[in-house]
């Protein structure tokens, strides 16, 4: 039956043993990437599902295999700390204390895996005044400052989807947490605990904003700046058809084939920096635009170098041809998914039609990892 399961995967990260405690947000998406290069992930789920499961399909914990089990419980809490012991990562993003209060904490993971690398993820951060307040993506980016960057200057600021929190800053950044930690240990023998916080993460992503800021280059207002939607080529437009394209023509090469292609003025180009000719120039733009279809347009650029694309739907993207040819979608049982990224060369990812879930029990896993607290497994 053991040898049925086994769980061996490609991936750079093949023979790294993760356990991840059931969450929302950007822990589960941050195993999921361990996952798909080649992690062998655990995933401890309470009895009974979730609030919230937005999973539909299980596209977010694909390649997982699932052990049920009430960490209140304490004989359940004891079988679970024997997977840990096995473990070379374990994921978690609850509110501080939570797992301490479980008994799953780090103190009690690390004195029976001193080479546990314990990655946490949370929106405020383990300590700070609102450490323990309850919080979304929302919020968090609220808080940075970003949010009040995006959005047009006459409405209320745009949620950037959950991209930026979440994501972007949540568990991209407790990714690198972990990698680098898993790298340290090389050379220590000994795990850490990895504080990602949304707030810093978001903050780390602001950076070239804020170093535009000193000089006036960025400002405060919202939808007035070069990379805001503000500048008019760098921005968004309505086309006959009422879908849209996409203008990123920055540098000059650029915008002289947008300005081609459009019958801009002579002129246009030396002066498109003086912030005092944007109106004019975003109602020009704006005016030819909507004379095309989307497609049409898309046709008209063809080959040149104005930057200028379709802003498609996701089922548009997943049928374009480049995003087709690099099968950078996939659909897994009638689910559209991202497919594992990045790529390399010798240890590629698992295979996108593989994306399955299973559920297991704790025998299982320990008949696979052993039950030595020494995180047995190493990164080469």
């Amino acid at each position: 039956m053991i040898a049925s399961m086994a769980h061996h995967g490609s991936g750079p990260l093949a023979g790294i043993r993760v356990v991840e405690l059931a969450g929302l947000g950007p822990a589960p998406h941050a195993a999921m990437m361990l996952a798909d290069l080649g992690a062998d992930v655990v995933r401890i789920d309470r009895p009974g599902g979730r609030e919230l499961d937005l999973d539909g399909g299980g596209a977010i914990t694909r390649h997982r295999r699932i052990i049920e089990a009430d960490l209140k419980d304490p004989g359940q809490r004891e079988e679970v700390m024997r997977v840990v012991a096995a473990a070379d990562v374990l994921v978690e993003g609850l509110r501080p204390g939570v797992t301490e209060r479980l008994g799953i904490g780090p103190e009690h993971c690390q004195a029976v895996n001193p080479r546990l690398v314990y990655g946490r993820i949370t929106g405020w951060g383990q300590d700070g005044p609102l450490a323990g307040d309850v919080g979304h993506d929302i919020n968090y980016v609220g808080l940075t400052g970003a949010l009040h960057a995006m959005g047009h200057a006459d409405r209320p600021p745009a949620p950037p989807l959950n991209l930026v929190g979440d994501f972007g800053g949540g568990s991209m950044l407790l990714l690198v947490g972990i990698l680098s930690a898993l790298v340290e240990r090389e050379r220590s023998g000994l795990g850490q605990v990895i504080d990602a916080a949304m707030v810093d993460g978001t903050a780390l992503l602001t950076q070239l904003v804020l170093a535009m800021r000193p000089s006036g280059a960025w400002t405060d207002d919202r939808y007035a700046n070069l990379l805001d939607g503000g500048a008019p080529f760098y921005s968004t437009y309505a086309c006959s058809d009422a879908r849209f394209v996409a203008v990123g023509a920055l540098e000059s090469r650029f915008f002289r084939d947008l300005a081609a292609r459009m019958g801009l003025a002579r002129g246009t180009e030396e002066s498109r920096w003086d912030r005092s000719t944007w109106p004019a120039l975003r109602e020009e733009l704006t005016a030819r635009f909507a004379t095309r279809t989307r497609d049409e347009w898309v046709t008209e650029f063809a080959g040149t170098e104005a930057c200028v694309t379709p802003v498609l739907t996701f089922d548009e993207a997943a049928d374009h041809p480049h995003l087709a040819a690099r099968e950078t979608f996939t659909t897994v049982d009638g689910t559209l998914q991202a497919a594992p990224a990045p790529r390399f060369s010798r240890t590629p990812g698992r295979d996108p039609q593989t994306l399955r879930t299973t559920d297991v029990r704790v025998a299982d896993i320990l008949a696979e990892w052993g039950e030595a607290g020494t995180g047995s497994a190493q990164v080469s």
